[in-house]
């Protein structure tokens, strides 16, 4: 299949960025979008140009590395992470428009590679446990029912993407951090924390300057994780309970 790329171009944070056009042909329906690139880059090269810039990693839809807007939806059209959307979901000929995420707390480094250290700074903010449990208890010796478990795993598959940053009108974080109290909060081995973990986290999104959740739903229906809205509504109830005897000044 022949595609028309157009490819949102920037040298570095400190420039202005543009759309540039490119055409590539002969691309097997089977290859990932990420492998497109590739081919795309490989031509670049020998002409003699500089290759498009786009972060990945694992290329197994584990990392999360490979955020860009195709089309308008962050990741492409299947609800996946862009290294598992694969080509036969296009049609020869097709414009497609690339772009990275959109979000001012996700300043573009070069071409589609976005600076996300805004998520590492709230998951230190509170994102782990930090109490002293002694040695490592055997694994039936807490017992936790196994909805509980469940939801706590549910929550836990996030893979801080930002697809949910750059899929919400606002640029809100907040399916993100949600998610992260959310599964700690479950669990007891983070109750110890709880009340600190979601002020600091949430202080922490703020001031990284996210947008307010306003509940449009648009970060669930993009999250290739499938990570609940309801997390959201967990949040806010640990935020809430937290603030009652806050221990922050």
């Amino acid at each position: 299949m022949n595609l028309n790329l157009h490819i949102w171009r920037q040298k570095n944070k400190d420039t202005k960025g543009k759309m540039v056009s490119y055409q590539v042909n002969d691309i097997n329906e089977e290859m990932s979008f990420l492998e497109m690139l590739d081919v795309l880059n490989e031509d670049l090269l020998r002409k003699g140009d500089d290759p498009v810039a786009f972060d990945h990693d694992c290329r197994e839809g584990i990392c999360g590395a490979c955020s860009m807007v195709i089309n308008g939806r962050p990741h492409g059209p299947t609800r996946t992470t862009t290294c598992q959307l694969h080509m036969r979901f296009f049609n020869s000929g097709d414009n497609v428009y690339i772009e990275p995420w959109r979000a001012g707390s996700f300043p573009v480094l070069k071409d589609l590679t976005v600076d996300r250290s805004a998520f590492d700074r709230i998951i230190q903010a509170g994102g782990f446990v930090s109490v002293n449990t002694g040695s490592a208890p055997d694994a039936n010796e807490i017992p936790i029912g196994k909805e509980i478990a469940d939801e706590a795993f549910n929550s836990a598959t996030c893979i801080g993407c930002g697809a949910c940053v750059a899929a919400c009108k606002n640029a809100s974080a907040s399916l993100f951090v949600s998610a992260k109290i959310s599964q700690l909060a479950m669990l007891p081995q983070g109750a110890a924390e709880r009340k600190r973990r979601a002020e600091s986290m949430i202080a922490q999104m703020d001031a990284e300057g996210f947008g307010a959740c306003t509940n449009t739903g648009a970060c669930a229906a993009e999250c290739p994780k499938s990570i609940d809205l309801a997390n959201i509504a967990q949040m806010n109830r640990e935020f809430i309970g937290a603030k009652l005897t806050s221990e922050l000044v």
